[in-house]
């Protein structure tokens, strides 16, 4: 196993990675000649969305070379995505270990430990090593195992057994469904590489929300702990349900509340513009894009048991379901309005990137922005 660095005291990090990759369920069966197939086309699908993505777009960048596609398993999704949190959530992490002693919940972290909620973040992160098919890790560190960009810049993560196991679940054409995945995820590449002031923008929002955060260590992980009970068997009988809130909801402070509207908006964007560049591309080089994207949208639609129904609602994951949909119409009613190159004025500065009121009412970002610029 790769270690990832030292464990801090609030979680063992190498052992989430650890109980993570024991407890990951087998993807579906391939042969070794077929696995190769498989690693082969998807690296040549991404490779082809390149051209794909910023033809379309308009969104030229020499840079998407910098951030290299990986075609990873899901242990290797596991160590890859722990590898991200330990690097973002880090401030996070050292402002509750320095609370431990003194706040109510020091005890608790005392006898629990850091072992046992690297144990506990290892479920959660089995769950979810099962349902990506693709991510752009725009945080990431590089590993021995795991490149990253030069430069700050990222990677591009194909789960290889997740899309096999959905699209033979759809039914769909394999070869179709894998290009259009891929041409999802490399909009999101494109997005990152073609504006050069997007990560840096969105690191330092997300570190003014970790720096805002003044959570008691102990609700921290007991959210946490609550999300792997019900990995093993659901809510307690007789506890009354939350109401659904999310780990990071349980975080929030009011000035928490203002950061977090502007990421919500930003991650609406970004999945709506990668939704709307698949759709849009799909008709000319995925032949049956109408069917995939009926198939899948029914399946995100039905989601699936009440467990993950559970899961998803506990770690936000319904939220970022919400952000596909609010996202693409945001960016489709922008294009009918202004075209695309009028809609990639919102690439110029974070001052043009969309509110959240905006996602929701797009003529109002065309009259600010536009307004604005043909003044």
């Amino acid at each position: 196993m790769t270690s990832i660095g030292a464990s801090s005291g609030m979680v063992d990090w190498n052992l989430a990675v650890a109980t993570a990759t024991r407890l990951v369920r087998p993807g579906p069966e391939v042969s070794r000649d077929e696995a190769r197939k498989i690693v082969a086309e998807l690296r040549r699908y991404a490779k082809a969305s390149e051209g794909h993505v910023r033809g379309f777009t308009r969104m030229g960048t020499e840079d998407v070379h910098d951030t290299p596609v990986l075609v990873v398993d899901r242990p290797g999704w596991v160590k890859a995505n722990v590898a991200g949190f330990r690097e973002v959530l880090r401030p996070l992490l050292d402002k509750m270990q320095e609370r431990r002693g003194s706040s109510p919940g020091g005890a608790v972290l005392g006898a629990v430990g850091g072992k046992v909620t690297g144990v506990e973040l290892g479920m959660l992160l089995s769950f979810l090593s099962s349902r990506v098919l693709g991510q752009y890790e725009t945080f990431a560190p590089a590993t021995r195992d795991l490149p990253a960009g030069s430069n700050g810049g990222g990677r591009l993560l194909l789960v290889a057994p997740n899309i096999v196991h959905v699209e033979r679940e759809l039914d769909v054409d394999p070869h179709d469904f894998r290009l259009w995945v891929c041409l999802h995820e490399e909009t999101h590449r494109t997005q990152f590489s073609a504006v050069p002031w997007l990560r840096d923008h969105l690191e330092g929002e997300i570190q003014s929300f970790l720096g805002e955060t003044d959570v008691d260590p102990s609700t921290f992980l007991e959210r946490i702990r609550e999300a792997a009970q019900s990995l093993a068997g659901g809510r307690p009988e007789g506890e009354e349900d939350d109401g659904g809130r999310s780990l990071v909801e349980l975080v929030q402070t009011p000035a928490q509340r203002e950061i977090l509207a502007r990421l919500t908006a930003v991650m609406s964007l970004l999945e709506g513009h990668a939704d709307f560049v698949m759709d849009g591309v799909g008709p000319e080089v995925v032949p049956t894009v109408a069917e995939i994207r009926e198939k899948f949208q029914q399946r995100r639609a039905k989601g699936a048991s009440r467990l993950d129904i559970a899961l998803r609602r506990l770690l936000g994951l319904d939220a970022k379901m919400k952000q596909y949909r609010d996202g693409e119409r945001f960016v489709r009613a922008v294009v009918d309005q202004v075209g695309m190159d009028g809609f990639n004025r919102v690439w110029t500065s974070p001052n043009t990137l969309p509110t959240k009121a905006e996602i929701a009412k797009p003529t109002d970002w065309v009259a600010r922005v536009h307004r604005k610029a043909d003044m």
